[in-house]
């Protein structure tokens, strides 16, 4: 038993290299050889991980290496601003191993942000980003110069919120460029950003924006808190942020607002509103979101206000229509035939004598068939997308119209509702139609008009039920707030618009007062008044 215990003391004695090997994986050493083979096995040796050796110091004594990846960094300005700087600066011959990192960092790189690190984690992070690392030999610090650039995509025209009057430019995949769009428009040292990098892998950038003393601190305070709760391996899109921080999950209706136009942000920011932006989509959330917010369009305050109106109107019409539609098309003729006047029911009594189906069968067989083109078509190439739906809702419609299989008449309600679907301004909203239509034609199959009403009773005390971070998803309706419909149904001209959203901004007011339209003709009129009083007076 001695002889075992003799045989396992040894072991005891290990502890302090075990420790020391630690502290060697999570500090950068002072040997730079050591150091470049651990980013080598750290990085698999991957091809894209350039090293380079440099020489400096007097008599050239002191080992210098900077490493990047590359196709992530700016290869003009580690051209530039590194390596030049560092081959002919005046003071290379000055290093020595105990300032050489101050002294390249102060005299000798004219790159614009740079920080030092002692850390493999804090190194491997600002190298995966697009850094350029520089290490010493004998010095166990690294600095990491900011060198982010590489092939992007330049800025074009929105393709998913078209409009005909206002900015043409959309966000980017770049966060840094999403950023700068919405900090051309808004030039306020108000505007405040805060940046995190949410996913174990990924490391993914999402930057938090909003404006101070206009956007609810709680609100802030709540999405801080959700966004740092995340805990994942990957932030691919926006979506993910989005689907992990929502009040609610079990829900068809979007609670949280997305958009790819700079001035839609601006906009909503300026309402009190806070976006999130995320590296790699250019898709930005918006948060608290209404339901009244996913019919308004960023035309709609660049237009004026009647015509405005009315084209919000149509929009919310064609949303009605798009949910009810085919389930009214259903209940008529299953159960409500005495509602539609005598002449049309005979003639779609008529059509529907050879149709061996029930109108609701008839509705969800072509709902159905239109999904599956409109799905065709968006996964199809472009070039052969648009002829692939148009041939297939031709010729299967006449084809299934003469086959007697569906009648004329459900061939033009499906086509309505179809086209009305496309009036929804926001895609989530649109596909929230889409699912709950079914619903409306299971309940118009059961209970004809009352099905309708009851399924409709649902879906608003859903509706009322849903909260955005804690603000009441159908406000300002319920809870109804007189000061605040200026801006929902109808859009009112902008000089009566004086105040923001009371339950999403902290400051209320917008604008001063006396901004309502005022003619020359009144004001000269004023100014006459004034002086013949004057006059009088003297």
């Amino acid at each position: 038993m001695s002889s075992f215990f003799k045989g396992r003391k040894p072991k005891k004695n290990q502890q302090p290299e075990n420790q020391a090997s630690d502290t060697s994986e999570e500090y950068i050493q002072r040997s730079l050889s050591v150091n470049l083979d651990m980013i080598r096995q750290k990085t698999g040796n991957s091809s894209d991980v350039v090293i380079r050796r440099l020489k400096m110091g007097k008599d050239a004594s002191i080992e210098t290496a900077i490493v990047y990846v590359e196709g992530i960094v700016n290869n003009q300005s580690i051209q530039e601003f590194l390596l030049q700087s560092m081959m002919k600066d005046d003071h290379k011959e000055e290093l020595n191993e105990d300032d050489a990192i101050s002294l390249i960092s102060d005299d000798m790189m004219t790159v614009g942000n740079m920080s030092s690190t002692d850390k493999w984690v804090e190194l491997f992070g600002s190298l995966m980003a697009g850094d350029t690392i520089v290490l010493v030999d004998g010095t166990a610090k690294a600095l990491s110069a900011c060198t982010k650039g590489g092939e992007t995509r330049s800025i074009s025209e929105s393709t998913t919120q078209m409009v005909v009057r206002g900015p043409k430019g959309a966000f980017t995949e770049s966060i840094g460029t999403n950023t700068a769009m919405v900090r051309r428009i808004i030039k306020t040292p108000d505007l405040w950003l805060e940046s995190m990098k949410i996913g174990r892998v990924t490391k993914t950038d999402v930057t938090l924006m909003y404006i101070h003393g206009i956007a609810n601190e709680e609100v802030i305070e709540e999405i801080r808190q959700r966004l740092k709760k995340i805990d994942i391996d990957s932030i691919l899109e926006s979506g993910y942020i989005e689907q992990l921080i929502e009040d609610q999950t079990m829900t068809p209706f979007p609670t949280i607002f997305n958009t790819e136009r700079p001035d839609v942000v601006a906009g909503n920011l300026f309402e009190g509103r806070i976006a999130i932006f995320v590296d790699g989509t250019p898709f930005v959330l918006i948060a608290p979101a209404l339901f009244i917010q996913f019919f308004q369009s960023a035309e709609d305050y660049y237009a004026r206000f009647d015509i405005a109106t009315s084209i919000r109107l149509l929009r919310i019409l064609m949303f009605t229509i798009s949910l009810i539609a085919p389930a009214t098309f259903v209940a008529v003729t299953t159960f409500h035939q005495e509602m539609v006047p005598t002449t049309l029911i005979v003639a779609i009594a008529a059509q529907r004598e050879s149709v061996p189906f029930p109108a609701f069968v008839e509705a969800l067989l072509m709902e159905i068939t239109f999904e599956i083109l409109r799905e065709a078509g968006i996964r199809l190439p472009k070039a052969i997308g648009s002829a692939v739906s148009i041939v297939g809702a031709l010729v299967i419609g006449q084809a299934a119209v003469q086959a007697s299989i569906v009648s004329p008449a459900m061939v033009i309600i499906v086509s309505i509702t179809a086209i009305a679907s496309f009036a929804t301004p926001s895609f989530d909203m649109a596909i929230s139609a889409r699912l709950i239509r079914f619903l409306f034609m299971i309940g118009a199959a059961t209970f004809g008009f009352y099905g309708i009403i009851l399924i409709f009773l649902l879906m608003v005390v859903h509706l009322c039920s849903l909260r955005s971070f804690g603000v009441p998803y159908m406000a300002p309706f319920a809870p109804f707030s007189p000061v605040n419909n200026k801006d929902t149904f109808v859009r009112l001209p902008w000089w009566t618009l004086k105040t923001r959203p009371r339950l999403i901004s902290a400051n209320a007011v917008r604008e001063g007062n006396n901004q309502g339209p005022e003619s020359p003709a009144s004001r000269s009129m004023v100014n006459g008044e004034g002086k013949g009083g004057d006059a009088n007076g003297s």
